[in-house]
């Protein structure tokens, strides 16, 4: 069991993200068995918190020794997770930081397995965060997609809107008053009846990009439940989006040019 405070004005789901790693990881579970205490009454969702709230977390053993990632590369400057599903980014930052100064400087959702970067001290978070500004990181996907696409690869252009109350994106072929230009490029490397693995490569980063740049011409990620087929996703047994940031590549002029010569890759397989 741990227990907690809350200090400022939250909700339960983004308290525990920052607070307690093990209990993010496995959060779904816990609220479904009622194993989450909010002053004292057992909650089953994610609800509103205050200032003064005592939260226990009623973990198991197993819960709590359950990894978040394993490590791909490590020096003074920077510091490279392969992910597991399921392990939020806010977890993971976490996590790290108890150990020392960690800083994000890119995000995975929830539940895409793979690649992702921290730096350790404020010089490298600038160079990284500009480098990613500039696409001058070149971050390489795999996905298991609906096989319904037109041609064998394809660079896409479309336009994005996000809907922050809903917590998703839309995807339109012409430019909108508050949308911003996604660009996504496809290439499948192999045909598995009415599923495909895809190699995917963003020129923008965006909110959900791939899912939902994928699901808009109609290949959406096999697992996806918020941009994906049902009916698939049922037959697969899929309920996490078959996503992997497969490979992280560096071309960057500053302090972490040594980073240039290196080619990074998931262990993750699809």
């Amino acid at each position: 069991m741990k227990k907690f405070t809350v200090e400022n004005e939250t909700n339960l789901k983004d308290f525990t993200d920052g607070v307690y790693p093990q209990g993010s990881f496995c959060l779904a579970a816990l609220l479904r068995e009622k194993d989450v205490k909010v002053n004292g009454v057992r909650v089953s969702k994610n609800i509103n918190l205050h200032a003064g709230d005592e939260v226990l977390y009623y973990t198991t053993a197993k819960q709590e020794s359950m990894p978040s990632h394993e490590k791909v590369f490590e020096d003074e400057n920077i510091y490279i997770a392969d992910k597991f599903s399921g392990v939020s980014f806010e977890g993971l930052l976490c996590e790290l930081s108890a150990k020392g100064e960690f800083y994000g400087v890119h995000r995975l959702d929830r539940n895409t397995q793979g690649l992702i970067v921290f730096a350790k001290n404020k010089c490298a978070e600038e160079e990284l965060l500009d480098g990613f500004e500039k696409r001058l990181i070149s971050k390489t996907y795999i996905a298991l997609c609906k096989n319904c696409f037109k041609s064998k690869a394809e660079s896409l252009t479309a336009y994005l809107v996000k809907d922050e109350k809903k917590g998703e994106v839309k995807i339109f072929r012409s430019s909108q008053p508050q949308g911003v230009t996604v660009k996504t490029d496809y290439k499948i490397l192999e045909e598995r009846g009415d599923v495909a693995l895809v190699e995917i490569i963003l020129h923008t980063g965006r909110t959900h990009q791939i899912r939902a740049h994928t699901a808009f011409i109609g290949c959406p990620v096999l697992g996806d439940t918020k941009y994906g087929d049902k009916a698939l996703n049922e037959k697969y047994g899929a309920k996490r989006q078959r996503l992997v940031a497969k490979y992280l590549k560096f071309n960057l002029d500053g302090k972490l040019a040594y980073l240039n010569s290196m080619k990074f890759e998931s262990k993750f397989q699809l």
